[in-house]
């Protein structure tokens, strides 16, 4: 594991520039969940995820050589825009290689840092393996995210913060990609309270890590696909199982359906705006990956906040239609004029508020003289929903919902 006093250095090298983020009491996940959670708030870091603690700690460590040539890294978004705010800081050039599905929020995001930005490969180790070649090509100082022992303690430091603030914590949950992130926070735990569980979570989608754990070897896996872009990492670091295996005691999976709920949780309940691979431990904690007894004191890291406003909006929308509190409906009525005006009326009665229409008479699939009715419907809940189903069937409509 990283030394302590590896972390507390980085501490004091970052405390100039990177904010000291809240860690807050969560009482409606809380209750909810019959546990006392508080939630590491990340998302509310200077660029928006925990990154910068470790870029910032590995740039100040460089010689004014390794500064002069410049560096260089590859990243999804969040160690993007850490090594490029931390570049700016000491007024030396950056140059990013991002895979080219990087939300648009964080390519721009790492432009206006100052970075060069380069779209390059599917994911962020066809990223990686570009960047290293542009690393040498031009002469630059590659920045890894993760499979750097400097980077690492940078963040580690979020430990040091946790504790400070409440001491007698008997879980800690942390979101895994290529495990930097978990192998400091871990390092700093079980040196300063070796009782603490760390439990360590992976997206479905990007299983690597998970499988190795459980292997207690390197398994890569082949591709990766999953919402939460800032932990879809397909190969292992052989150095950062290494601390993972000494210092995480669990490691969970969570799909794309979960990791959207607990982002719409986050939202909804807890007004923050939290990126799929900052989500992963609330997704654990309300899908019950996680065993624990009432009144465990557990603390959740929300690594970051830079989700895709179009994702966010997706998300949103299949929320909602999962919630009951919308619904989508193709009604067949019969093409004349007072037909879309009887079903209006309908609907309006049912208290059923109406927010998009289409009227489609042109589809070969209908019957001559029919047209079909294309309708998003806010409602109040399940029977609400049911109610309105029954009314129309009373009413002898054919309709059929779209989800």
């Amino acid at each position: 594991m990283i030394a302590l006093s590896e972390i507390v250095h980085a501490n004091r090298v970052i405390s100039k520039i990177v904010e000291k983020t809240p860690f807050a009491y969560a009482p409606l996940l809380s209750d909810k969940k019959d546990a006392q959670i508080y939630l590491k708030k990340e998302n509310l870091q200077l660029t928006g995820a925990y990154k910068i603690r470790g870029a910032y700690n590995k740039i100040a460590s460089l010689n004014d050589e390794e500064r002069k040539r410049g560096v260089i890294a590859a990243s999804a978004g969040n160690h993007a825009q850490g090594v490029a705010y931390s570049a700016k800081s000491f007024n030396i050039p950056s140059t990013i290689i991002m895979p080219e599905a990087t939300p648009l929020l964080k390519v721009t995001s790492t432009k206006s840092l100052g970075a060069n930005v380069i779209l390059h490969g599917d994911n962020y180790d066809e990223a990686y393996e570009y960047a290293l070649k542009y690393a040498k090509e031009h002469n630059l100082t590659f920045i890894h995210p993760f499979n750097d022992d400097k980077i690492i303690a940078g963040q580690g430091t979020i430990a040091l913060e946790m504790i400070d603030e409440v001491n007698d914590l008997d879980m800690i949950i942390i979101p895994i990609g290529g495990g930097g992130l978990i192998s400091g926070i871990g390092s700093a735990i079980k040196q300063l309270d070796p009782n603490i569980r760390v439990i360590g979570v992976v997206a479905a989608g990007a299983p690597a890590m998970y499988n190795s754990f459980y292997a207690k070897k390197a398994i890569d896996s082949t591709s990766v696909r999953t919402i939460a872009d800032g932990i879809a990492v397909r190969d292992v670091s052989e150095k950062n199982l290494k601390y993972i295996l000494e210092v995480v005691d669990d490691i969970v999976k969570v799909d794309d359906e979960e990791i959207a709920n607990a982002i719409l949780f986050l939202l909804e309940k807890q007004k923050l705006v939290v990126e799929g691979g900052g989500a992963v431990g609330v997704a654990a904690i309300l899908h019950d990956k996680i065993k624990y007894s009432k009144n465990t004191k557990i603390g959740i890291v929300l690594s970051g906040g830079n989700i895709d406003v179009q994702m966010l909006s997706v998300i949103i929308e299949k929320g909602l239609i999962k919630s009951y509190r919308k619904m989508k409906l193709l009604v067949t009525l019969i093409d004349k004029p007072g037909s879309l005006m009887k079903l209006t009326d309908l609907l309006t009665k049912e208290r059923a508020n109406i927010t998009h229409i289409g009227y489609d008479r042109t589809s070969t699939s209908l019957s001559y003289g029919d047209a079909n009715v294309t309708m998003a419907l806010e409602t109040k809940g399940k029977e609400h929903q049911e109610s309105i189903r029954k009314v129309l069937k009373e009413h002898n409509y054919k309709f059929k919902e779209e989800y």
